[in-house]
């Protein structure tokens, strides 16, 4: 193997008076992802009211954004705080797998939700037995595993990439196409690899969403009131913005190569930072739902605190 024992990340080192404002910043998004979109996934295992389709894909969304966040944040507050920039051949491997197997299940997962918004919207009769618990399930698990089996497919053939020279990424975590260019060898079969999966996680996706949010448009153009567009149109807004912020940066990152890489670098912060921040705070500020469930668990927390004043004896 010619892996060598670490790789040096540059990170934001080009920018030295940026680094610990930075970490700042990046240190307070990662607690507040981690409690945001923990809560999402808590709150909706205990309010039987938010156990429908729609919230079990936003409970994976919110799933994949914890990880994509556990996956590359610890590492980058590490370069930010402290002179050493290195990480270890193994630690590297194991971020390439796991961005990788994230992000791709997070393409299709996007889409998916992006069919469970149209059968709602076009289908609403038929919504019940079309996205039944099981068929949810298996949606969500063809995400998963479909991107593991890209993941697994991309870490295996980047193993194989002869390295030589320095070992030196300017990024703040390590990437298939990072790697790939630091190759002295035939990287052919990498590349085919990685540009032919653009496909299935990239654009059929994509057109998946264009393709549902155009029905749903058009459903949604036939409503008789403005009131009725107006409340279709709601529960929909959250998941376009997501989709936005997902596919934005990512389709800036692998189409236009050519880019200044401190532009890379700082679209890949707002994706792997910024995007899973925002995430939970989109569905719980856009959603009645969620707030409304917020609230009856909050009351409810309240109630029990008082009783239990009640209850302690009077000295």
């Amino acid at each position: 193997m010619s892996f060598p024992k670490t790789f040096v990340l540059l990170g934001f080192s080009e920018f030295p008076w940026l680094e610990r404002p930075l970490f700042v910043v990046v240190l307070i998004s990662y607690l507040l992802t981690l409690v945001g979109n923990s809560s999402i996934i808590l709150l909706s295992l205990v309010d039987p009211r938010l156990q429908t389709p729609m919230y079990f894909f936003l409970d994976n969304l919110s799933l994949l954004d914890l990880c994509i966040t556990c996956t590359i944040v610890p590492q980058l507050l590490a370069n930010l705080w402290g002179p050493e920039k290195t990480i270890s051949s193994s630690g590297c491997i194991t971020q390439v797998f796991l961005f990788c197997w994230i992000t791709s299940s997070e393409c299709s997962l996007l889409a998916m939700m992006a069919i469970d918004r149209y059968v709602a919207i076009c289908r609403p009769l038929q919504y019940s037995l079309i996205m039944r618990a099981s068929v949810c399930v298996q949606m969500a698990a063809v995400c998963w595993s479909s991107g593991l089996l890209n993941s697994l497919l991309q870490t295996i053939l980047t193993l194989q990439i002869p390295l030589c020279g320095y070992h030196t990424l300017d990024h703040f975590f390590c990437d298939v196409p990072l790697l790939i260019k630091l190759a002295c060898g035939d990287t052919s079969a990498n590349e085919l690899a990685l540009t032919s999966m653009t496909i299935p996680f990239g654009m059929m996706p994509a057109l998946l969403v264009v393709i549902s949010y155009t029905l749903i448009a058009r459903a949604v153009l036939k409503l008789p009131s403005a009131d009725g567009r107006n409340k279709t149109l709601s529960t929909c807004s959250s998941h376009l913005l997501v989709v936005t912020m997902y596919f934005g940066p990512g389709m800036y990152f692998y189409l236009k190569p050519s880019a200044k890489s401190s532009q890379a670098k700082f679209m890949s912060l707002f994706y792997c930072v910024i995007t899973p921040l925002l995430n939970p705070l989109i569905y719980t500020l856009r959603n009645k739902d969620v707030k409304m469930a917020w609230k009856r668990i909050l009351q409810m927390n309240g109630s029990m605190m008082s009783l239990k004043a009640q209850s302690l004896p009077v000295s």
